[in-house]
C-alpha cells in the first residue's frame, strides 16, 4: 500500500490522498484549495493522476475543503462511486451544489464588474459539473465493512466534527496486509452538539490532521462570556454583530450558543439573522436528524429536541434583497457563510459594515493564511473586496473557543487512546509550524515515526 499526499501536505485546505493498493487506486478526500491566490490557483493545475484512473473516492466528511474539488474531479473524467456517510452525502449534495452556484454567481459578477485580471472570468465548474457529483454518492453506514475496491476494505466510525464525519480506517488483504486510519477532521470532546470520537482502530500508520497542532483552546466558560460582552457592547451602541460561519456545523453550534446566552440573559434579545442558503439548509438537515434521534448527538440534545436551535426572535434571510436589506444600520446579529470571508453573502455585510465603528465582526474558527477572515484577525486597517479597498474601523474580536477541532491535547489523547501505538504517524491538514509542532510531540511523547509529508510526497506503509 502506497500514499501521495496531493493535498493538505504543509497547508490547512485541499485534502486529498491517494492510495495505491494492488493496482487500484482511491482517493480519501477530494478538497478545494482555499487561501491565498497561490493556493487557489492549485484548483486549476492538471490533477497528478488522471480522474478516469481513480476506482473510487472516500470522504471523511462534508465540508468543502475536503469534498469541494468532487465537481471538477468528475468533470475530467472520474466517474467511480463516492462513498460516505448518509449524513456527509445529504450534506456535500447542499455544499456542491451552492459551491457550483457560487462560482457561477462570482465568475458572472466578475465579468460585470471588470476586476479579473482575466478577460474572460469562469468558474472552476458549474452546476451541472456539481449534479453528476451528486449521482455518484454511496452511502455507507458508521460500522459497516464493505469492499471499497478489490482488497481493501473500509469502515467509517464517527469523527465528532460535524453530522456524518468520520474517522477512516482502510484495511488491505494479501501477504503483507497493513491498515491505514484517516482521522478527517477530528472532533472535539466537549462539541456542544456532536458525541466525541471513539478511539482510532489499530494501524500500521495513522493521518492525522492538525488544524490546531501548535495550540491548546481557551475555556469555553471565558470564549462564551468574550461573545456575550461584545455583542452587549455592540448592541448598545447601535451596531450590528457580523459573525462569518461555516454553513456546515458552525452556524448550529451558534445558535445554540446564542439561545443558551439569550435563556441566561446575558444578551440583550436583538433579531438574530442566518443569511446563508447554504445554512437554512443544512440546519434543517440537522433538524430532522435530531427529530430522528440519530446517535451522533449527545443525549442531552437528544432530550431537549429540535427546540435546542430554537432561538427566539430567528430570521431567515432567502433572497438576495433580504441579504442586502440587512446592511442598513441597527443593532441585530448576522450569521453569514463563509467561515473565513473567503466568499459567499459575508463579503457583501463586511464590504457594508466595516468603516462603520458600532459595528463588530466576531470571527469564531480558524482563519486560513490568504483570506479576509485572516487578515482581519492579524489587524488588518484595510480590505480589498471586489476589487475595492474598503476602511476597518468596525471592531474585530476572535472567539475561538467555537472551533469543533481538537487542539494539540486532545489530538494527541486521541492517538494515545488507541488498542497499540502505529508505526508510523502522518501529520497532514495543517500550517507548516502547526503541523511541525505536532509531529514534534507525537516523536518525543509516543516515540515513534511522525512524519509531516511534503505536497506529493509518495510513501509505503
Amino acid at each position: 500500500m502506497f500514499l501521495t499526499f496531493i493535498g493538505g501536505a504543509g497547508t490547512v485546505t485541499g485534502s486529498k490522498t491517494l492510495i495505491e493498493s494492488d493496482g487500484h487506486r482511491l482517493l480519501v478526500d477530494c478538497g478545494l484549495f482555499q487561501g491565498t491566490s497561490d493556493d487557489r490557483a492549485r484548483n486549476w493545475e492538471p490533477f497528478p493522476v488522471d480522474p478516469q484512473r481513480i476506482d473510487a473516492v472516500l470522504l471523511t466528511h462534508a465540508h468543502l475543503d475536503h469534498c469541494g474539488y468532487l465537481p471538477a474531479l468528475v468533470r475530467d473524467g472520474f466517474v467511480g462511486p463516492v462513498y460516505c456517510t448518509p449524513a456527509t452525502a445529504d450534506l456535500v449534495a447542499i455544499v456542491l451544489r451552492d459551491s457550483a452556484h457560487l462560482q457561477e454567481e462570482d465568475a458572472a459578477w466578475a465579468r460585470r464588474k471588470g476586476f479579473s485580471r482575466h478577460a474572460n472570468p469562469r468558474p472552476l465548474y458549474d452546476t451541472n459539473d456539481a449534479e453528476r457529483a451528486i449521482q455518484l454518492l454511496r452511502p455507507r453506514p458508521f460500522h459497516e465493512d464493505f469492499a471499497a475496491v478489490d482488497g481493501v476494505m473500509a469502515e467509517f466510525e464517527p469523527g465528532g466534527h460535524i453530522l456524518g464525519s468520520s474517522v477512516l480506517r482502510l484495511r488491505e488483504d494479501g501477504d503483507r496486509p497493513r491498515t491505514v486510519v484517516f482521522s478527517g477532521d477530528l472532533g472535539r470532546p466537549s462539541h456542544p452538539l456532536l458525541v466525541p470520537p471513539p478511539p482510532p482502530a489499530d494501524a500500521d500508520a495513522v493521518v492525522i490532521e492538525s488544524t490546531y497542532g501548535d495550540r491548546v483552546h481557551e475555556d469555553v466558560t471565558t470564549g462564551l462570556e468574550d461573545l456575550a460582552r461584545t455583542i452587549r457592547e455592540t448592541i448598545r451602541r447601535g451596531g450590528t454583530v457580523v459573525i462569518p460561519a461555516f454553513a456546515v456545523d458552525r452556524t448550529e453550534v451558534l445558535l445554540k450558543a446564542l439561545k443558551d446566552l439569550r435563556d441566561q440573559q446575558r444578551i440583550p434579545a436583538v433579531p438574530v439573522w442566518v443569511d446563508s442558503p447554504m445554512a437554512l439548509a443544512t440546519l434543517s438537515v440537522y433538524t430532522r436528524a435530531i427529530a430522528a434521534g440519530e446517535p451522533e448527538f449527545r443525549s442531552e440534545v437528544l432530550a431537549e429536541g429540535v427546540g435546542i436551535l430554537d432561538l427566539d426572535d430567528l430570521h431567515e434571510a432567502r433572497t438576495p434583497q433580504e441579504s442586502m436589506d440587512l446592511d442598513r444600520p441597527g443593532a441585530k446579529i448576522i450569521i453569514s457563510a463563509s467561515g473565513m470571508a473567503s466568499g459567499g453573502r459575508v463579503v457583501h455585510h463586511l464590504k457594508a459594515l466595516l468603516p462603520d465603528p458600532r459595528n463588530t465582526v466576531v470571527l469564531v474558527g480558524f482563519q486560513a493564511f490568504g483570506t479576509h477572515g485572516r487578515a482581519l484577525a492579524e489587524g488588518a486597517e484595510q480590505l480589498k473586496i471586489h476589487g475595492q479597498y474598503v476602511k476597518v474601523r468596525a471592531e474585530v474580536v476572535s472567539v475561538p473557543v467555537f472551533s469543533v477541532h481538537g487542539d494539540a491535547e486532545e489530538l494527541l489523547a486521541w492517538l494515545r487512546s488507541a488498542g497499540s501505538v502505529p508505526d508510523n504517524v502522518f501529520v497532514i491538514h495543517g500550517e507548516v509550524g502547526s503541523s511541525t509542532a505536532f509531529a514534534d510531540r507525537v516523536r518525543a511523547e509516543l516515540d515513534v515515526c511522525a512524519v509531516v509529508p511534503k505536497p506529493g510526497e509518495r510513501v509505503r506503509v
